[in-house]
């Protein structure tokens, strides 16, 4: 078992908006909302932040470095600028500890909410790195899966098919289609490359807010016809591809919020803000230096 970090200076609580504490129902979910230009524009600087924010700690990620530091140099970054990170001291919908950190690093087996800790990144590790930052506001909201040094080629090949998969749904974002197009789309591509796709994490919406309607489910569900895509949504698109079964366990035991493949083998995620336009998905949550779509990982 690896520590922990220390907590960081406490910040505001913010509680999760589909559950109450304790993992019991909360009240539902308000109805999407449909934002305007200058909402547009406020999360375009929260997302172009968010990416700046992954850039930085882009040459950190390498063998030798912890998960911890890689939560120093967000937090100390985020601060710099005067913007919040959002997980940190973030409710646990099932009654645990709140967050303690300020990003998530899920290694290898872990799908998501992995805490930052002394693990030492190794050669042959994939690390998801999820930053979620709040700027004037208003959420920005990513994911990248690194590979750290040489990767076993079977393992690149399942980053591989989670990148594209995400943007296979984006694509699959049309004004006016539904948020189905989008699981079909991921499950599709996911299914063809033998992987199978998380289905108790989705992706959601989010503004003032950081989970909000509408859910994006990765697969193909059927209540996700019923929900349109409005211009003037903005949401996450987030997909989880494992190496073997979709299933996953529950948080883990001693941290409250890690989660891992149940049967342990490796899991990928990438994620990206969109709000949709007249015209399309204008993705918020774009880097400079990181894999743009087409991308060929280990090459």
């Amino acid at each position: 078992m690896f520590r922990t970090l220390a907590p960081r200076p406490a910040l505001p609580k913010r509680r999760a908006k589909s559950q109450s504490k304790g993992g019991k129902p909360a009240q539902k979910r308000k109805p999407a909302p449909i934002y305007g230009p200058a909402e547009h524009e406020a999360l375009t600087r929260a997302g172009r932040f968010n990416a700046e924010l992954m850039d930085m700690l882009r040459p950190h990620v390498q063998p030798g470095v912890t998960t911890a530091k890689l939560d120093e140099l967000a937090y100390e970054y985020t601060r710099e600028h005067g913007h919040r990170p959002a997980t940190l001291g973030y409710e646990n919908a099932h009654g645990g500890r709140d967050y303690p950190a300020s990003i998530c690093t899920s290694v290898n087996e872990v799908v998501c909410h992995g805490i930052p800790s002394d693990y030492v990144l190794k050669e042959g590790d994939i690390v998801n790195v999820d930053l979620t930052s709040i700027v004037d506001g208003w959420y920005g909201d990513s994911s990248e899966t690194f590979l750290v040094g040489e990767v076993d080629p079977r393992t690149v090949d399942l980053v591989q098919a989670t990148f594209d998969s995400l943007w296979a749904g984006i694509h699959a974002a049309k004004p006016w289609g539904t948020v189905f197009d989008i699981g079909r789309a991921i499950f599709s591509l996911a299914r063809d490359r033998g992987y199978g796709v998380v289905r108790n994490f989705q992706g959601h919406g989010l503004g003032e807010e950081f989970h909000q309607e509408p859910g994006i489910p990765h697969y193909p569900e059927e209540h996700a016809k019923n929900v349109v895509l409005k211009p003037g949504m903005c949401f996450t698109i987030e997909p989880m591809l494992n190496a073997g079964t979709h299933d996953t366990g529950k948080p883990d035991r001693r941290d409250g919020w890690s989660v891992r493949t149940k049967d342990r083998k490796p899991s990928a995620q990438f994620e990206h803000t969109l709000f949709m336009t007249d015209h399309g998905p204008d993705v918020l949550t774009l880097t400079q230096n990181g894999p743009a779509e087409g991308h060929q990982f280990g090459s």
